[in-house]
């Protein structure tokens, strides 16, 4: 098809070899319908047209057949100004996250990266040095989660920088974990911690203000290093896919924690066609999020539930595999599944009942912002 093939008619549609396919009056804002909302929407007549694709739009991961194993292919991209703050984020600290949200998605499939390409969009304000900088986060998150530089590309940006990164890994095909799989009466676990890496945003937003208003303060963040750590430089739990395998453990459904733990709790829910019951004196908190979600006068369950970017793993496994797993140190059992007509809910302490409902970042509600 030539470009004078292609033009603009007058009835705003689009005119391809003289036929005008006809674009609609109606609008819809996207913050109508939300990321995932968007992303059913344009799924809508996808189809698979070549065998060895076995799982496409609708996981952390498509599923690619190679034979022995299955190829796992994600992508991920971070905005300036949407999905990180250069005033408070170091470039190395954001090349190792860029890297480290990727890997996390191949660990919600069960497997483990392998390759990875980078596309930059970068303005003019950058200089070599401020790239290399960037470069040099991802190259240390490459050698920590032993994934190889393979390629990628650059281009100029007028909104500032952008972050394009695309993982391939591998699993064995009877160690795949999709989000859907869970059954009645399978135990929901999560590793780590939750809520730390929004706690620490918010101190982070504190001190940024703090330092626009009296550029002469300086930030006060070393009572906070762990929480801040969290939100800048998050880690992909591939210690937990390889421990996993060693115990004989396949999960029936995984996904990892990017949007809070309510969020994904209803993924798993969705995919699975099961309800989910967490309880309250379960959640993982370290003490550093309790005490500083407190002093911000935020519930620490909200931060638990709803705060994301804490790249845990959340998985349900078969009751036959609770002793495998009920004295790891960093596998925590939260709740159970149940069926679905119980719903989703959050048992709290007190014992009372509260519906979980997903109030995680969403960045294409323009009215909801992280902070």
């Amino acid at each position: 098809m030539r470009f004078d093939d292609v033009r603009l008619t007058p009835n705003k549609g689009l005119s391809l070899h003289g036929k005008t396919k006809r674009m609609s009056d109606k609008r819809t804002e996207l913050s109508k319908l939300g990321e995932f909302g968007l992303i059913e929407r344009l799924s809508e007549g996808v189809q698979l047209q070549h065998k060895n694709s076995v799982k496409g739009i609708g996981d952390d991961a498509a599923v690619i057949d190679q034979g022995k194993d299955y190829g796992l292919l994600s992508t991920d991209m971070l905005v300036e100004g949407v999905h990180f703050d250069l005033s408070y984020a170091p470039l190395p600290h954001l090349g190792y996250k860029a890297i480290a949200v990727n890997a996390s998605d191949i660990a919600a499939m069960n497997g483990l990266p392998k390759q990875v390409v980078i596309a930059l969009g970068i303005s003019n304000r950058f200089s070599l040095e401020a790239v290399e900088a960037l470069y040099q986060g991802m190259k240390a998150a490459a050698k920590d989660f032993k994934i190889d530089l393979v390629g990628g590309d650059t281009t100029s940006s007028k909104s500032g920088l952008i972050i394009s990164v695309s993982v391939y890994g591998q699993v064995e095909k009877e160690r795949v974990a999709y989000r859907k799989g869970t059954k009645p009466h399978d135990i929901l676990c999560v590793t780590g911690d939750l809520g730390a890496a929004f706690v620490g945003l918010q101190v982070l937003e504190r001190e940024k203000q703090t330092f626009l208003a009296n550029p002469n303060m300086q930030p006060k963040l070393d009572e906070y290093t762990y929480i801040v750590e969290r939100q800048l430089k998050p880690t992909a739990r591939l210690d937990i896919i390889h421990e996993l395998k060693g115990l004989g453990v396949i999960p029936t459904a995984m996904i990892d924690v990017s949007d809070g733990l309510a969020s994904e709790c209803l993924h798993l829910s969705n995919h699975g066609h099961v309800g989910f019951a967490i309880y309250e004196e379960q959640l993982p908190i370290d003490k550093m999020t309790f005490d500083t979600a407190v002093e911000f006068q935020m519930d620490p369950v909200t931060a638990v539930m709803n705060g994301g970017e804490d790249y845990e793993l959340l998985f349900t496994i078969d009751q036959k595999d609770h002793e495998k797993l009920e004295k790891h140190a960093d596998i925590h059992f939260i709740g159970h599944a149940h069926e679905a007509t119980k719903g989703n809910v959050l048992v709290t302490k007190k014992g009372n009942v509260v519906p979980i409902t997903a109030q995680g970042w969403d960045h294409l509600n323009q009215e909801h912002k992280k902070d």
